[in-house]
């Protein structure tokens, strides 16, 4: 009998959307303020998954420059009626404080793959909207709804408004069908169908170590709806000793050999309660009851290990772990930060075979930072590059970073000094300080080729550096990585690890930087 093991999406990939058409398994995660937006990944069979294709591939769709930390896309919905795909997602451009700024749009395709259309404006009242299409051919939105307001709660319930597919928005009156249970902090629905009753599948208890999900349903879309006797029907709180915490934020499907499965957002802490990976996904097989609620077998805390449905194993090829940059577009892995890579700033074409970078604004920009990443998908990998930069003074860097935010990061950088030269250093940002880690930076001038490497060991990170093609050295010591998590901050922030090659010029003369290639290879803990 085959087994799922969990996260099926490891790494940096919460909020998941989970439809299947036919006998294809599609899942869309919440990208914030990487580009392109959405990832989409692709099943045949619940156990192997690779990353298919992104919707938000143009400014047009989806433009974050300027958008705050754990800003950008939210929580898609990815629906399917009658040939055509539907992706509902919130672009926030605010988050922090009394108010939020949460805009919901709707883009569309008769294709997985695209094109999708421009988008369609939906409202801004809530973030988390998600489409259910009725069978008598009705289309309706669920999000949250926010109130700002002092002494009220903030999470204000689960607003329901009719969309016409002929006038292209929202219509008809807006009616609050859930304001939630006393797990509060209420987002995250979905609607579904089953036997005569309307489920609403909800998140709770906040997208840290609280996380739920809960239900209630109805015989009316738009209610009263009555509170699932047992709920949560999922969750990891109070069970610090299992491998699967913060589990919540879920969405279900029925196979199509007619099995139930829920996929669900989780977080996996590397120390104490850190997980620098991000929130990801997992999957549990599910179950309706007698009087017809559904259950998670084994639950309601998720199991890192899961039956799989009664389908045949459709495994994919392996991602190359090397990257030589052969190919005049990014490969599907890599990310830009807020911005789509523009040949101005990143280009595969004017010296074929290299990633060549342009160095824009500083690692705390929320507007043109030329970094290119991907996530972090195990707590033990190794990142390696050549690089090959001649900077003209020290506003002029670039290199291999880990990067959370503008606030944390930690980056193995070529600079120039007016007496030093062409160095090699560590640079970091905790919390938004800044720090510089080596004492005595290291001499590279006149080395044309230099080797940049990251060996991620659980909490820790060592840096290496080979001249010229020469053996490989340390760099300073073992550093920690605990700070690029989403727990470490003082606020609530959303992301997860990326592993990138960047670029600053802020003096603005946007001087270049060229990768011969990037490798990514997971590893056993000890290994290296």
């Amino acid at each position: 009998m085959a087994i799922i093991t969990n996260p099926i999406l490891p790494g940096f990939n919460p909020d998941p959307s989970i439809l299947r058409v036919g006998d294809d398994y599609y899942i869309a995660t919440s990208t914030f303020e990487w580009f392109p937006g959405v990832q989409i990944h692709h099943s045949k069979d619940l156990v192997h998954w690779r990353l298919l294709t992104h919707p938000l591939t143009r400014k047009s769709q989806l433009n974050m420059e300027g958008n705050i930390d754990s800003g950008g896309v939210w929580a898609p919905c990815l629906s399917y009626d009658n040939g055509t795909f539907y992706l509902i997602y919130t672009d926030v451009k605010s988050r922090v404080g009394a108010f939020k700024d949460t805009h919901n749009y709707l883009v569309t395709a008769t294709d997985i793959m695209g094109p999708w259309s421009e988008p369609i404006y939906l409202n801004s009242s809530g973030f988390d909207p998600s489409l259910f299409h009725d069978d008598d051919g009705r289309k309706w939105l669920v999000n949250m709804l926010w109130d700002h307001r002092k002494g009220h709660n903030r999470f204000a319930g689960t607003v329901l408004q009719e969309y016409s597919v002929e006038e292209q928005k929202l219509v008809g009156p807006v009616k609050n069908i859930f304001k939630g249970t006393e797990l509060k902090l209420t987002e995250g629905p979905h609607l579904y169908k089953w036997h005569g009753y309307y489920y609403l599948l909800t998140a709770e208890g906040g997208t840290q170590y609280n996380h739920a999900a809960t239900m209630a349903r109805s015989k009316t879309i738009d209610g009263p709806y009555e509170v699932d006797p047992q709920n949560p029907v999922l969750t990891s709180a109070g069970r610090p000793e299992i491998a699967l915490q913060k589990a919540g934020h879920a969405s279900v499907v029925q196979t199509h050999t007619n099995e139930w499965y829920m996929v669900h957002l989780t977080g996996r802490p590397v120390q104490d309660k850190y997980c620098n990976l991000g929130r990801e996904t997992a999957i549990q097989r599910c179950y309706w009851s007698d009087d017809l609620w559904l259950r998670v077998e084994g639950g309601p805390a998720p199991s890192l290990q899961v039956q799989a449905p009664d389908i045949a194993p459709h495994p994919f090829a392996p991602a190359p772990e090397r990257d030589d940059f052969d190919q005049p577009v990014l490969a599907i892995d890599w990310s830009t930060l807020r911005i789509p890579p523009e040949e101005s700033w990143v280009t595969l074409t004017e010296r074929p075979g290299y990633l060549r970078l342009r160095g824009m604004e500083s690692m705390i920009s929320t507007h043109r930072q030329s970094m290119v990443a991907r996530r972090q998908q195990s707590f033990h990998c190794v990142s390696e590059t050549c690089l090959e930069f001649e900077p003209e003074h020290y506003q002029q860097m670039a290199g291999l970073i880990l990067y959370y935010d503008t606030m944390d990061y930690i980056y193995l950088r070529v600079t120039r000094h007016e007496d030093a030269g062409k160095s090699l250093g560590i640079i970091q940002s905790v919390k938004g300080q800044y720090d510089e880690l080596l004492e005595q930076e290291i001499d590279v001038e006149g080395v044309q080729r230099i080797g940049l490497k990251a060996v991620i060991e659980g909490e820790h990170v060592q840096f290496w550096y080979s001249a010229d093609g020469g053996e490989w050295s340390p760099v300073g010591e073992k550093i920690s990585v605990i700070h690029l998590s989403d727990d470490f901050s003082d606020y609530v922030r959303f992301t997860g690890t990326f592993i990138g090659l960047c670029a600053q010029d802020v003096s603005g003369s946007r001087k270049h930087a060229d990768f011969d290639y990037f490798s990514y290879r997971e590893t056993e803990a000890n290994a290296y």
